[in-house]
């Protein structure tokens, strides 16, 4: 039981890390490299809110407001004039990605931190004792998942947005003002990031770089799973898994470069991922 919950919890985990940047993905059809800067400001912004001593879940609306904030700022001064030059957008983002995680070094200094889980101690399932906060990530990945769903079938905005993502020509032409989709989603997809940061700082030390190694197994990810979010919850649920056992029975050092091999043989045997397997 222990491994199966290990399982699911860390597909959880890559799900809450990996969906801004696939829905940064589906609908602007650039990768966002900054993504990992924004992961990372979410964890300092999970620091901040401990070190005013305020309610550690108070980091988690905090997070995504910076990150929204912010992201709306870098669309419409770095990204917006580059949506038709996807490579130097994609350099872009990576050069913005840097130059956050120098802001950050200079404001909050090298050391590493730390900040408490929001729940704390183990929960008892079917007889096992399992980490309280690994269940509560499980818990918000469903409620994720369940609410991208909701936001792309009942809303206005998700109406939008997969007109845009099926064809933004014909998209523009019935008058859906595609550059607010545009920046909404941007928005969004960063403010996402930012709460995976938070969600992610109790269970790993928070540093200025941080983001990095999570960026590399969020982009192939979103490279399987291609606009699917159905895809990328399949696809975080069959490379979790085999992290979790590689980690296991071989190698904690193997398991952390597991992700990212196993995704690029995929996408080696079909270029196209999951989404059109």
């Amino acid at each position: 039981m222990t491994l199966f919950l290990d399982i699911v919890s860390t597909a959880a985990i890559l799900f809450i890390v990996a969906a801004g940047l696939l829905a940064i993905f589906g609908v602007l059809k650039i990768i966002n490299f900054a993504h990992g800067a924004w992961l990372t400001i979410g964890a300092y912004c999970a620091v901040v809110v401990g070190g005013f001593g305020l309610n550690p879940w108070l980091a988690i609306p905090f997070a995504f407001l910076v990150g929204a904030v912010l992201g709306g700022v870098a669309e419409r001064f770095i990204v917006r004039p580059l949506y038709r030059r996807p490579l130097d957008a994609i350099l872009a983002t990576w050069g913005l990605g840097i130059v956050i995680g120098q802001l950050i070094t200079l404001w909050f200094g090298r050391d590493v931190q730390f900040t408490p889980a929001l729940l704390p101690g183990t929960f008892d399932l079917f007889g096992v004792g399992y980490s309280s906060y690994r269940l509560f990530a499980i818990v918000a990945a469903i409620a994720l998942g369940l609410g991208f769903t909701l936001l792309l079938d009942g809303t206005r905005l998700g109406l939008s947005a997969r007109a845009v993502i099926m064809n933004e020509t014909l998209a523009r032409v019935l008058g859906i003002d595609t550059e607010k989709v545009r920046l909404a989603t941007f928005m969004i997809g960063a403010g996402l990031a930012a709460l995976a940061g938070v969600l992610l700082a109790p269970l790993t030390s928070v540093d200025p770089n941080m983001g990095v190694a999570w960026l590399t197994g969020a982009f192939m990810l979103v490279m399987v799973a291609g606009s699917s979010f159905g895809a990328l919850a399949a696809a975080c649920l069959i490379f979790g898994a085999a992290q979790v056992l590689v980690s296991t029975y071989f190698s904690p050092i193997l398991g952390g470069i597991t992700v990212a091999v196993l995704c690029a043989v995929v996408l080696r045997i079909r270029p196209k991922g999951f989404a059109r397997a």
